[in-house]
């Protein structure tokens, strides 16, 4: 037999591998090409200012893994918890403007806390560039299954004949569940007693024994126990029903005149620090509606009881003046603090 046939099989198999290894690398550097050069940096972060496993580092998580499945990102998600998202805020505020650094922005951070908190020395709502926001949370409130409050009606009856005596819940002062009750009793001319815990389950389970009245609760944790039979459900606070709780009435469907046009959602988005190159914000912002418009990431909100709310960097910037107008007045009106 021909030495020669026998040998071809083998030259074949050493040839094949490093050719195979050349089109990965330059299909890889052909990807990061494609990329400007600020996300081309390994290490460039996206800033959580809250601890582990809450809403906004489930939604900074998906966001930065979808960004660097889709789009070769080199994203990570540092999660800098402290003052009510203020030090992971105040970081940001703070860092270059050169791509490396954004923030998982939340209606709490940017909109409520620069009146929440007078003496902060920066102002997010302000002092960081909107990139684009990419959803909305309402709350739902919620009885004990055990109260003869059946309806938002009923709610409003009895907080206008016992104002001052009824109270509700919240995770805690200055948080949405806390500024939405306010907001809640100063639309129906009463007054209600605020009863902060240190986080949602303590809060919820004392509303399930019926040490307090009522709660704003953040949707999953709330619907968990409604379904157990251990909560009633009265209404969501959005301007919409939720998807995932069709048959739950708004708030403003509940036929008081005063409550008409009651809405109280949180907004979900990306900011940038200021000085930021306005193409580099352009970019990211594109790509960040591309990865939201995904059924996969859209799917992963409704778990979280949150619905997709898309909008640019301008669109996310009148949203944010809207709601910081909005959450000064309740804070004025209500004297609340942190």
């Amino acid at each position: 037999m021909d030495s020669r046939l026998t040998s071809q099989p083998a030259q074949a198999s050493q040839t094949s591998l490093p050719r195979r290894m050349w089109l990965s690398t330059a299909a890889a550097a052909l990807a990061a090409c494609a990329l400007p050069a600020w996300a081309q940096k390994r290490g460039s972060r996206l800033v959580v200012p809250f601890a582990p496993g809450g809403g906004n580092d489930v939604f900074a998580r998906q966001m930065a893994h979808g960004l660097n499945e889709s789009f070769g990102y080199g994203m990570i998600v540092e999660n800098k918890a402290g003052a009510g998202g203020n030090l992971g805020t105040e970081a940001v505020v703070r860092a270059a403007g050169d791509g490396s650094t954004w923030l998982l922005g939340h209606t709490g951070t940017v909109s409520i806390n620069p009146s929440l908190y007078p003496g902060l020395k920066f102002n997010a709502a302000t002092d960081l560039q909107p990139v684009a926001m990419f959803a909305s949370s309402a709350l739902l409130l919620v009885v004990p299954a055990s109260s003869p409050v059946r309806s938002v009606a009923d709610l409003a009856e009895q907080m206008r004949k016992r104002s001052g005596e009824m109270n509700y819940a919240s995770s805690g002062s200055g948080t949405g569940g806390h500024l939405t009750g306010e907001m809640f009793a100063h639309a129906l001319g009463a007054k209600a007693i605020h009863v902060p815990y240190k986080g949602t389950a303590p809060s919820l389970t004392d509303l399930v024994g019926g040490n307090v009245d009522f709660s704003f609760g953040v949707i999953p944790a709330a619907m968990a126990l409604v379904k157990a039979g251990k909560l009633r459900a009265l209404a969501v606070t959005g301007a919409k029903r939720q998807p995932q709780l069709p048959d739950v009435p708004t708030v403003a469907e509940s036929g008081v005149r005063a409550l008409a046009d009651f809405e109280s959602s949180l907004t979900y988005g990306i900011l940038a620090p200021k000085g930021t190159p306005a193409e580099t914000v352009r970019a990211l912002g594109r790509d960040i509606l591309k990865v939201a418009s995904a059924e996969s990431f859209q799917s992963r909100l409704g778990i979280e009881g949150a619905v997709p709310l898309l909008g640019d960097g301008a669109q996310y910037a009148a949203r944010i003046q809207v709601e910081s107008a909005k959450w000064a007045a309740v804070i004025k009106a209500s004297g609340a603090t942190a």
